[in-house]
């Protein structure tokens, strides 16, 4: 009987028995998320504060992180950091850019006869 319903409205047998399953199976209960081994361990603050502090002012947060290892400490990944400062809207281009001028074309104005010529290569 469902094959001659399924054919006649043109839906897959198998959707239907997909369908009546979820009916008969109570929902599965959303289990809380375990808390993942190299989460932030310390505040946010504190890792600003560490990136803020005179001796890492000048270095970016991947020789930050670095340096911490070698010291055997460890804050955070250097992904964290980076998203942290840009939070903090701290993370941009520190370099003076250089802003090209606008190219004028040059303008070639003759004031007598044979002043300007132009030459037009025969391809």
């Amino acid at each position: 009987m469902t094959a001659a319903a399924c054919a006649a409205l043109g839906v897959s047998r198998a959707s239907v028995q997909r369908r009546r399953a979820r009916l008969v199976v109570p929902p599965a209960l959303p289990r809380p998320r375990p808390r993942p081994a190299r989460a932030l361990t310390a505040p946010q603050q504190q890792v600003v504060d560490l990136l803020h502090a005179p001796r890492f002012a000048d270095q970016a947060p991947t020789e930050v992180h670095a340096s911490l290892l070698d010291e055997g400490v460890y804050h955070c990944s250097i992904r964290t950091m980076y998203r942290i400062l840009v939070q903090h809207d701290e993370v941009r281009e520190r370099r003076n850019q250089l802003r090209h001028p606008v190219y004028q074309k040059p303008e070639l104005l003759a004031e007598r006869p044979n002043q300007v010529w132009s030459w037009i290569s025969p391809s």
